[in-house]
């Protein structure tokens, strides 16, 4: 069995009352964060490979239509996702900790991987997303709620990490 060791920074972002496999919303007037854990049983790095290859997420996630460019650090990635087909996010790689933790992002928001491993085949996975700023509170009412988006994402990487 690896030993993992886990800085407490990384988890500090799973909120203690995060109810596992629900998505969890905190509006507060400049922003909006959004929160979910699941307890996956695959080890980090095989999450981590599914989590990096771009080209592949289509295939297995039903809330992206398609992701552009190399999912690496300071690399920028083009993304479109079911929740606005009409818009492409263009966000920057800005964290790239292999195996353990992935940030990208644009100047609205960032959008957080990060795992942690609770055995040597279980591995609790937290995908959170904070997006505001002081122009928020003016197009908040037109950014539709990530909960369901946010649950299915998770329910469609636990499928695909798990599968046999």
């Amino acid at each position: 069995m690896k030993n993992y060791i886990i800085p407490i920074a990384l988890l500090m972002i799973t909120p203690l009352s995060a109810q596992v496999g629900k998505a969890t919303t905190v509006r507060k007037t400049f922003s909006r964060e959004t929160t979910i854990t699941e307890d996956i049983e695959a080890q980090p790095e095989q999450i981590w490979k599914v989590l990096v290859d771009a080209a592949n997420y289509p295939k297995w996630n039903s809330t992206i239509v398609s992701i552009e460019g190399t999912i690496a650090l300071n690399e920028k990635i083009k993304l479109v996702s079911t929740l606005d087909e009409k818009r492409t996010f263009k966000l920057k790689v800005k964290e790239f900790i292999p195996h353990r933790k992935l940030v990208w992002g644009d100047g609205k928001g960032e959008r957080t991987f990060l795992m942690e491993p609770l055995s040597e085949d279980k591995v609790r996975f937290t995908m959170h997303e904070k997006i505001g700023g002081l122009l928020f509170p003016m197009y908040a009412k037109y950014i539709p709620p990530f909960d369901q988006n946010f649950e299915q994402f998770v329910e469609d990487l636990k499928s695909k990490v798990e599968e046999r």
